[in-house]
């Protein structure tokens, strides 16, 4: 199945890809609430972690870091993000997938990772599947983003084109996403600052 065939939102992320680090908050601010977060997360040194919807890569080397000697497999479905993603030389295998359609791995990762990019899954149901099955048992999907469901919702609204309809699911249905899959909620917070669910995979 080839994405770039399919989804718009893949032309939609190539257009923007040259100018995408210049909007948004600066990452050292970004970097700096990910510290905050690491306890919470989970994250530690020996992991094998796949990124989804990696973007330009602008926190692949905070995973890579938090991870070592571990391994970062850094994924998303738009060629130009993950060209500027390249670029910055991290120590990570990047590589073109759409979590919706291509095969992630079948229980290769301690945790799968996804920030600022669930409101984009285009099929959440097959895209948790697909998660669910990348993960090893007792393995943590990560579902982050630096502020609130609300207001991610409203900026994928403003805008406009192919993700204005990309919004992040409310708790309950986020419930019912997971019930079909192998993957038990174990924490969720939204609040202004920070929209956060960690779910892990059943042993």
């Amino acid at each position: 199945m080839n994405a770039q065939n399919v989804d718009p939102r893949v032309e939609f992320f190539d257009h923007h890809a040259s100018k995408w680090d210049s909007h948004g908050p600066p990452i050292e601010r970004t970097l700096a609430r990910l510290d905050e977060l690491r306890p919470t997360l989970g994250l530690r040194a020996g992991q094998h972690v796949l990124e989804v919807g990696c973007g330009t890569g602008q926190v692949t080397a905070w995973l890579a870091k938090t991870v070592a000697p571990g391994r970062v497999t850094a994924v998303d479905f738009s060629s130009r993000m993950l060209d500027h993603a390249r670029a910055r030389g991290v120590d990570a295998e990047f590589r073109c997938a759409d979590a919706c359609a291509d095969d992630l791995g079948n229980e290769c990762f301690d945790a799968v990772f996804c920030m600022h990019v669930a409101p984009h899954f285009r099929d959440h149901s097959e895209a948790m599947r697909r998660l669910a099955r990348a993960l090893k048992p007792g393995g943590r999907l990560i579902v982050l983003h630096l502020i609130g469901r609300n207001r991610v919702n409203a900026v994928h609204s403003d805008a406009g084109g192919p993700v204005a309809n990309d919004h992040l699911p409310d708790l309950e249905d986020w419930n019912k996403l997971l019930a079909k899959s192998p993957l038990r909620l174990s924490q969720c917070v939204d609040d202004e600052q920070l929209f956060l669910l960690i779910a892990d995979r059943r042993q």
